[in-house]
């Protein structure tokens, strides 16, 4: 455990209605130290697309250098398609997660009380899984080309890179974190249960040397249950059944994929946060919300900022920080199962600010009762 008491966080607020959601986030982060000897330094970077139209570059040549002195990142979202094309503007998110080997992708989908699923024999509050997701190679290795580009002979081909250290380290992970977990522990002769997120009925190369690495882990975890679904049934399971998964390991596509449907199915995009994690912490890890930039809303107030303080306090749990995170995690809950304000994602009319505050000001209550 750290006994550090000064944390430095990069604030890159990014596009759309990301400066308007990393302003509620980094409100409740410092209300819940407030009373406290924890102190926090948060540093924001005009990193996005406008800097793009100004530089040509999505953030500086030296943005690495620049965010190692960092003790954490925190990335509001990133594009605008009328700005910027997509597959330039993701680039700056890539390079971050690769140069600084944030190799696994932390989703968390939970259903808070007071929040709505379209899942109808869902009850409030019985959703609680993890995906883990490849983050630095796989589908997205970024390798390939295109050939007679423009005639009718064009070709186009995109190479995916599945590495035995990669997948090993990864898979490894899922296993160390269903046994921290310990969700079936009363329930089970496991203590946890990791699902293989697969494709090997079709992708006979990649996938077969996927699964042939997750079953060579998994030995090494005889209290951990071991679980198989190909990704397109992993799909219909996700809605028929998705009170049955704990951990969830899938490569970098697949996981992408997924992880959105396990938003929706969580109550939407305002609710899903994300860590993007260096597990030996050599490097900074960076936690965002999942959704979208949403230019069309920005500065109308009305996007839910749930998602971004979710990812704050995955933040405060990677730097060891269990009982701030858990106060933030109380107010949201409380707030949320109270239901008297509500964004417009969730049927009602307040907007981003007054959720942050009254996140923050029940963080206060939280800590004024102690």
């Amino acid at each position: 455990m750290k006994t550090k008491k000064d944390y430095r966080v990069a604030i890159i607020p990014g596009d759309g209605v990301g400066p308007e959601v990393s302003k509620e986030a980094v409100k409740v982060v410092k209300e819940a130290v407030r009373e406290s000897t924890i102190s926090f330094d948060f540093e924001w970077f005009d990193w996005g697309c406008d800097f793009y139209l100004k530089h040509g570059i999505m953030m500086p040549a030296d943005a690495l250098d620049i965010l190692s002195g960092f003790d954490a990142i925190f990335l509001g979202c990133i594009g605008d398609a009328d700005k910027v094309p997509d597959h330039i503007s993701l680039t700056l998110l890539l390079q971050i997660r690769k140069g600084f080997d944030q190799y696994v992708n932390l989703r968390p989908i939970y259903l808070y009380d007071g929040v709505d699923t379209p899942l109808k024999y869902i009850r409030q509050g019985s959703i609680d899984l993890i995906v883990v997701r490849e983050n630095t190679e796989g589908e997205y290795s970024q390798v390939g080309g295109r050939f007679k580009r423009g005639s009718p002979d064009e070709i186009a081909i995109q190479t995916s890179i599945f590495t035995r250290k990669g997948t090993e380290r990864v898979i490894r992970y899922a296993f160390n974190l269903a046994r921290k977990r310990q969700k079936l522990k009363e329930h089970s002769d496991y203590v946890g249960m990791v699902t293989n997120c697969s494709k090997s009925n079709a992708l006979n190369y990649s996938m077969v040397f996927w699964d042939e690495v997750f079953n060579e882990v998994s030995k090494d975890y005889p209290d951990i249950a071991k679980d198989f679904a190909l990704v397109d049934a992993l799909t219909m399971w996700f809605v028929k059944k998705l009170d049955y998964f704990d951990v969830i390991v899938a490569s970098n596509l697949f996981g992408d994929i997924i992880t959105d449907l396990g938003a929706m199915l969580q109550g939407g995009m305002g609710f899903a946060a994300g860590g993007n994690i260096n597990p030996e912490r050599a490097f900074p890890s960076m936690f965002e919300p999942i959704h979208g930039s949403a230019p069309k809303y920005t500065g109308k107030g009305v996007v839910n900022p749930v998602a971004s303080i979710e990812a704050m306090r995955m933040m405060l749990e990677h730097l060891d920080l269990d009982t701030t995170a858990k106060k933030v995690r109380n107010a949201v809950e409380y707030i949320l199962a109270d239901g008297k304000v509500k964004t417009r994602d969730m049927g009602g009319n307040a907007t981003t600010k007054q959720m942050g505050d009254e996140i923050a000001s029940r963080v206060g209550n939280l800590l004024d009762h102690e």
